[in-house]
């Protein structure tokens, strides 16, 4: 029991670790200093691995695949537009990301507060 709470300990250390390693790199990445932001990235990746711990998706998504360089859009990426994709490209390595993002829609009148009880009642 005591070895489990420990293990919870560590992974989540581990995973505040990776937060801020990557909030080093984005300040580092923006100041021009881009060695220094690929060692933050590297180091982030590396306590990962050492403590089988995922690096959060959110943040996973501002990595280059190929290079593993932090993607800022403008300064390290370019983000574009196409149908249903958003396509990021690393100025690095020229590798091209796609992911698909829905557009904000109204919320239909199905899910406006009408649940199943309220429709069964009224017929």
């Amino acid at each position: 029991m005591q070895c489990m709470r420990l293990k919870r300990q560590i992974a989540d250390l581990a995973v505040e670790r990776i937060e801020r390693l990557f909030e080093l790199a984005e300040v580092a990445a923006k100041a021009g200093q881009e060695r220094r932001s690929d060692r933050y990235t590297q180091l982030a990746r590396a306590i990962g691995m050492r403590h089988r711990v995922r690096i959060p998706q959110r943040l996973k998504m501002q990595l280059c695949k190929r290079c593993h360089r932090l993607l800022i859009p403008g300064k390290t990426a370019r983000v574009r537009l196409r149908g249903e994709y958003m396509t990021t490209t690393c100025l690095r390595c020229g590798v091209q990301m796609r992911r698909p993002y829905k557009t904000p829609r109204a919320p239909s009148s199905r899910r406006a507060g009408i649940g199943p009880q309220e429709r069964t009642n009224n017929r």
